[in-house]
């Protein structure tokens, strides 16, 4: 029988074409990789890699309520969870109370409802800040978060110098990718900028932005997209700091990435490989870092997200094995692992337990901790890291070109390419070229039933009566003078003595609600309109 499939592309996710098989000729010397732990930091950022410290596993979890979450935070922690990440719900992510006529229906769904300090506190209730490291995941009204954050720190005695964590904080990928934002571009620059300025001096453990390329490549980016507009967006911030007058030794060290872990499993080792060395020499000659903590790019990574199918959704088990092994022998410093039933639902305690396990067999049983960088060395893998680091530099030149990755978002380069990307990917799945197991090859019949997590739907009555509760016991005046401050804060210039960071935080201890600061900055410096739909 006569095959009527298109014949299948030797190439890359990203099109890179490959070879049958690579030699010697095809790699460089070793002394331009270098040594783990030497720059440029190709090998590892550290010399011995996982036999010094293993990778921090920590699973994505929110939903519901504070309590909700606080629940699966201690159900993780006891599981072996080695740090905490937090997914907030739609109207948190987008600066809205769970009272405003936009929430409805929103609330606690696809993660956790947090829009006053007393949520905050109820969100790590009984867990000790100073012994856990906590990242989140929220960028347009981080500011508030952060505060808040700070604020429960500060009840429990631990002062925000000793916090440790991460910030997602990159307001760049939401204009480029995900689309949750409240202010234009530049208003929000200006407020990352305060934010660095402030952490800079007081939180020394804090990560203050984690560059994200996550949500770049779940948008339709390839591996290449990925790794050139996720340190296009970090030259950006690192431009921003030095602007404010920040020595870039001072703030540079804290800053930290977040990737995607796609199939394609070398490119994906690839990627993490070419990014650290490209990262270390941007860092020592394009800014003049002189401190060897500015030149290392220090990542998190999470499996692929849209690469899971709700069709036989076992088999997302396998592609987050595949991803988690990708990553681990491309060097992360942090691991997320999806749960195999996310395609339908946030997932249930049983399926993130497999995905946490899926992490510690590769750490405890597979023996690839023992050895740094076991693939360095391999002609393919050199040379597809040569390939990466070529065409990523290609992407960050046009951007210079274009004045800088600001002025490349506002003239839509970065979104033209990516959707591009996106548009040819579906069209090869579509026609047969890319194969996915159970969506274009060996299908099954009948529909797959596995458990999920049902959010209770008096979750959003709970939250919008405690957010009602709060506004009328509180001190009226006070949060009528604490917003004044932000209010005169964002309409002024200097960083020291109109920084935002600062004013927030006296507004979050003041009870104001998270969505009162952000209305504050959208009554000062405008909403924005994404302009593909003007």
């Amino acid at each position: 029988m006569a095959n009527d499939m298109p014949p299948r592309r030797y190439e890359t996710l990203s099109g890179i074409p490959l070879k049958v098989a690579y030699g010697p000729s095809d790699v460089r010397p070793y002394a331009e990789i270098g040594d783990p732990g030497q720059f440029p930091y190709t090998r590892g950022v550290h010399d011995n890699m996982y036999r010094g410290k293993l990778w921090t596993m920590r699973m994505f979890a929110g939903y519901g309520s504070p309590e909700d979450t606080n629940q699966r935070f201690h159900f993780l922690l006891k599981a072996g969870q080695t740090g905490l990440s937090t997914a907030f719900d739609m109207p948190t992510l987008m600066g809205y109370d769970p009272d405003h006529a936009r929430s409805l229906g929103e609330v606690g769904r696809e993660g956790v409802s947090v829009a006053s300090l007393e949520d905050m506190e109820r969100l790590f209730h009984g867990i000790p800040l100073a012994d856990v490291t906590t990242s989140m995941t929220i960028n347009a009204p981080a500011i508030f978060l952060l505060s808040a954050y700070i604020a429960v720190g500060e009840m429990q005695g631990v002062g925000p110098n000793r916090l440790r964590g991460t910030l997602q904080n990159d307001m760049l990928k939401e204009y480029i990718a995900q689309k949750e934002w409240i202010t234009p571009i530049r208003p929000s620059m200006r407020i990352i900028r305060d934010m660095l300025v402030y952490c800079t001096k007081e939180m020394p453990l804090w990560n203050t932005v984690s560059i994200s390329g996550y949500h770049i490549r779940e948008a339709g980016a390839t591996a290449v997209q990925e790794l050139a507009f996720t340190l296009a967006d970090g030259i950006g911030y690192v431009q921003l700091g030095v602007e404010a007058g920040l020595d870039v030794d001072q703030f540079a060290p804290r800053l930290s990435f977040f990737f995607d872990v796609h199939n394609d499993f070398f490119e994906e080792v690839a990627k993490f490989r070419a990014a650290r060395r490209i990262w270390a020499r941007v860092m020592r000659e394009r800014f003049g870092a002189k401190n060897p903590r500015s030149w290392i790019l220090r990542t998190h990574a999470q499996t692929a997200g849209v690469s899971l199918t709700a069709q036989q959704p076992l088999n997302n088990v396998v592609r987050v094995t595949m991803q988690a092994l990708a990553a681990v022998l491309g060097g992360t410093q942090s691991l997320h692992t999806n749960s195999y039933d996310e395609t339908f639902a946030l997932p249930t305690e049983d399926a993130v337990t497999l995905a946490l396990r899926t992490q510690q067999i590769i750490a405890e049983e597979s023996g690839v901790a023992a050895v740094a960088d076991p693939l360095g060395g391999s002609y393919f893998v050199e040379k597809l890291t040569d390939e990466m680091e070529a065409r990523a530099m290609a992407y960050i030149h046009k951007i210079d070109e274009l004045g800088g990755i600001v002025r490349a978002i506002e003239e839509g380069y970065p979104q033209r390419e990516i959707a591009q990307s996106a548009y040819d990917f579906q069209r090869a799945v579509d026609s047969g070229e890319r194969t996915i197991i159970g969506i274009n090859k060996y299908k099954t019949d009948g529909s797959s039933r596995i458990p999920t997590l049902k959010i209770d739907s008096r979750v959003e009555s709970l939250q919008i009566e405690r957010i009602k509760t709060l506004k009328k016991e509180r001190d009226a005046h006070a949060v009528k003078a604490a917003l004044d401050e932000v209010r005169r804060a964002a309409r002024g210039h200097d960083p020291q003595r109109d920084n935002l960071m600062v004013a927030v935080l006296d507004a979050v201890r003041c009870r104001v609600t998270l969505g009162e600061v952000s209305d504050v900055f959208r009554e000062v410096f405008g909403e924005h309109r994404d302009p593909a739909y003007l």
